[in-house]
């Protein structure tokens, strides 16, 4: 299939607000991770990539616990893609050490869902990485932002 016959998202700008449904929590999941040598460089500090995939895990792990399992909203027809990251490294994580992801769903305006992380020592003495990810709701069929998140997860987010 070319390229150019793909369905094409409308820019985020054009995303509808629904005030009607805003949450935000101060309770954060939290996942435990360990830097294995697959998730380092040759000098043994954590590549930069694998904290997003850990963030995901523990994102993905943390709706899982309110009773969502991403195959759920696929079989639906729903997708959350990234729409925006921003990262903050603050001390390198080296191989071998163990650490915690936390998450929490910041905020949900409208589609728009608003994830907060913290990626730190067991112990919480050391701050690796911190930052948000913002999702949005997308039809999987029509390849276009949903006007309203699906009530199977807009349900479960208000557990959050």
């Amino acid at each position: 299939m070319p390229y150019s016959s793909q369905p094409q998202l409308s820019p985020t700008t054009e995303i509808e607000l629904d005030n009607s449904f805003r949450a935000t929590t101060e309770k954060w999941f939290e996942y435990p991770i360990i830097a294995h040598p697959h998730h380092t460089d040759y000098a043994g500090i954590v590549w930069h990539g694998t904290y997003l995939t850990w963030m995901e895990s523990a994102r993905i792990e943390c709706l899982r616990s309110i009773g969502i399992d991403y195959t759920d909203l696929v079989s639906i027809g729903c997708d959350l893609p990234v729409i925006e990251i921003n990262l903050r490294y603050h001390q390198s994580m080296r191989m071998g050490e163990h650490g915690i992801v936390k998450t929490r769903m910041n905020e949900v305006q409208g589609v728009r869902i608003h994830w907060d992380y913290e990626i730190s020592s067991v112990s919480g003495s050391l701050l690796y990485v911190s930052g948000r990810v913002t999702l949005v709701g997308i039809d999987r069929e029509k390849g276009k932002i949903m006007r309203q998140l699906p009530p199977l997860l807009k349900n479960a987010l208000v557990k959050l």
